[in-house]
């Protein structure tokens, strides 16, 4: 399916120490990813070569951004075929992964996959603003992480509830991250959250990456997260 030699070179040369055996796994990742794609949307990327660079390297550039500590805790919300957090756990097999989607159809797709490639993950069906509320997820993650899923202000507020004081969001996003910041900014700020840094990265094909380290340092107020419908109502200005 993918060219491994090519996923391995890029690893080289982005200094992500993939091995051979793990590059086999997200070749089998890929595959399915294609072949469930046809049942199920999963991915406008179906390219083997873009599945290689705008999938796994850029969910595995995570691991530069921060230095995940062994064992830590890691929830992907509203993580839709796996990315960032499953390439990131191929990597780091030490990760506690959780997976939580609205879509039950992805979960089965992500339940298959992570056995076919030997994953440890846990699957939650749920939305961000009900898992956020939940005693058994909230404030309980060493990180929370997301990619592609909605503008930085509302992933704030979705993605800061699940994060231990001390712990931390990890947002992944495109070249118009400045201006997603600059309007997140009192919504991180009303969940909990402060901006530590921003990792920028420059993908082989010259787009350009940005990862967000939000730092959880005081708790979420009870009343967060709001619904998607509440959000866009009365959004945090």
């Amino acid at each position: 399916m993918i060219d491994r030699s090519y996923l391995l070179e890029l690893c080289q040369q982005y200094q992500l120490p993939l091995t051979e055996e793990m590059a086999a796994r997200l070749d089998t990742y890929a595959q399915m990813l294609v072949e469930w794609n046809e049942k199920i949307n999963l991915t406008a990327i179906t390219e083997p070569n873009e599945i290689v660079v705008k999938h796994f390297l850029d969910s595995l550039l995570l691991t530069k951004a921060i230095d995940l500590p062994q064992g830590a805790s890691l929830i992907d919300v509203g993580t839709g075929a796996g990315f960032p957090s499953v390439p990131v756990t191929v990597l780091r097999s030490d990760l506690d992964l959780t997976l939580l989607d609205s879509l039950n159809k992805r979960l089965v797709f992500l339940t298959e996959l992570c056995q076919a490639i030997e994953v440890r993950s846990t699957c939650v069906h749920a939305r961000a603003e009900d898992g956020g509320k939940d005693k058994k997820h909230r404030e309980k993650y060493d990180f929370a992480c997301a990619r592609a899923v909605s503008s930085l202000r509302n992933l704030s507020e979705y993605c800061l509830p699940f994060v231990k004081v001390g712990g931390a969001f990890l947002a992944l996003k495109g070249p118009d991250w400045k201006e997603e910041l600059a309007e997140a900014k009192n919504a991180i700020g009303t969940m909990g959250g402060k901006v530590e840094r921003v990792e920028e990265f420059t993908l082989p094909d010259e787009s350009k990456r940005a990862i967000l380290i939000i730092r959880k340092i005081l708790q979420t107020p009870p009343q967060f997260p709001r619904t998607a419908a509440k959000m866009t109502k009365k959004p945090i200005l």
